[in-house]
């Protein structure tokens, strides 16, 4: 039994990155938060607008980070405030630039947040974010900044595709990321190249999986690897796993559409790697997200093998990311893990005798609904109710053979 409709959660790479690069320690940023809150109480907003100004965008930057890391939307609010408040001194039509680039800082701010909220509410703010954004980063004025907002575009634009039907928003997607591209070669910057080479991975693939078209996710892969010949575990670890965890989504995606193992073994070979940095206690939201990803790659690989010790691990996994996604900090990633965890416990359940297995299954599934009505989840509702229903004939199948006996 083949189940249907996993959730595989990849992630898009935003500018500025110079941060994440570092890898500033959560010890730091909130040191500059503070920092930065103290001299704002002692500056004269009326006598040093600019300046005032330019210290809410640095604070908004350094909340954002710390909300990054973080799994409530807490410090991610405070940093959209503080790009808002910015945005009251820094003026389109005075101060052109600043506006822009406070714009785009918005825009990764709210993508950040919409990603882990349901709805297309704050991805559509995103979204126009940057485009307000690209009214004065034009390419024959600043290329360098027009082609990172046209990045983070196409980040925003594959989020907001996939909760949208169609694939309109996913070809616009492609297309802001093969904009940047133009401007963002390997040799003029060679990181911010491999940036957008992973954000047109992660575009192509979702474009793949929605239209069924197989040459899609083979480019999305040559993407990925693109990438990773200029991310390395060394130099910048924490880009080089999310590019891993993007691969092994690509791949995936291929073994399953193919039925073809060796590609879901070098899928979940790609998410291992990407788990030897992100780790729980430094990165507890990617840590989660790779976990469910693999398993998802196991159960795909345990579906198609006999025995159950596949899927045994892909429960373990889906355990693990469980333990990270709470029902108040991310509904909707523990909704859609629960999903698919119950999937696997469903397989596994069609294996053994008796029925704990599907029991979980079925509670599992229930606990997913109760969200995604919540959410108005439409194609996740339809996928949960099918795999529900079919956990609860076989339930009632078992019972009656066992009452018979």
């Amino acid at each position: 039994m083949e189940t249907t409709g996993i959730t595989r959660f990849s992630t898009p790479l935003d500018e500025p990155s110079a941060a994440r690069r570092d890898d500033a320690g959560t010890a730091r940023l909130e040191a500059a938060v503070s920092s930065l809150r103290a001299m704002l109480k002692k500056l004269d907003r009326k006598r040093a607008p600019l300046h005032w100004a330019m210290m809410q965008n640095q604070l908004g930057n350094a909340l954002r980070r710390l909300g990054e890391r973080e799994t409530g939307p807490a410090r991610l609010e405070e940093a959209i405030a503080a790009y808002r408040d910015a945005l009251e001194e820094y003026r389109r039509e005075r101060n052109p630039l600043d506006w822009a680039m406070t714009q785009n800082n918005l825009g990764a701010a709210l993508r950040v947040l919409g990603v882990r909220e349901p709805g297309t509410a704050r991805l559509e703010e995103a979204v126009a974010a940057y485009n307000e954004a690209l009214k004065e980063y034009r390419p024959e004025r600043v290329p360098l900044d027009w082609a990172m907002t046209q990045n983070n575009l196409g980040a925003a634009l594959r989020n907001l595709g996939e909760r949208e039907p169609g694939t309109a928003r996913l070809e616009e997607a492609v297309a802001a990321c093969r904009r940047a591209l133009g401007v963002r070669t390997r040799e003029r910057a060679p990181l911010d190249w491999a940036t957008t080479q992973n954000n047109l991975g992660n575009a192509l693939a979702s474009l793949g999986e929605r239209s069924g078209d197989r040459a899609r996710l083979e480019e999305a892969v040559a993407a990925f690897r693109r990438a990773l010949a200029v991310y390395s575990r060394e130099r910048t670890p924490l880009d080089w796993a999310t590019t891993q965890n993007n691969l092994g989504n690509a791949l995936s995606a291929l073994g399953e559409r193919d039925d073809n193992p060796a590609l879901l073994t070098a899928a979940v070979a790609a998410y291992r790697e990407a788990l030897k940095e992100y780790r729980r206690e430094t990165a507890p939201r990617d840590w989660a997200m790779t976990q469910n990803n693999l398993g998802n790659a196991l159960a795909r690989l345990g579906e198609r093998e006999p025995g159950r010790a596949r899927l045994e691990e892909a429960v373990a996994a889906y355990r693990l990311a469980l333990g990270e996604y709470s029902a108040e900090t991310a509904p909707l990633d523990r909704a859609m893990t629960q999903t698919n965890l119950a999937s696997a416990l469903l397989c596994l359940g069609e294996r053994e005798d008796g029925t704990a297995r599907l029991d979980e299954a079925a509670a599992l599934y229930n606990q997913a609904l109760a969200e995604f009505v919540a959410a108005n989840a439409i194609a996740y509702l339809e996928i949960c109710w099918a795999n529900r229903d079919r956990a609860i004939a076989l339930i009632a199948e078992r019972r009656r053979r066992a009452g018979m006996a």
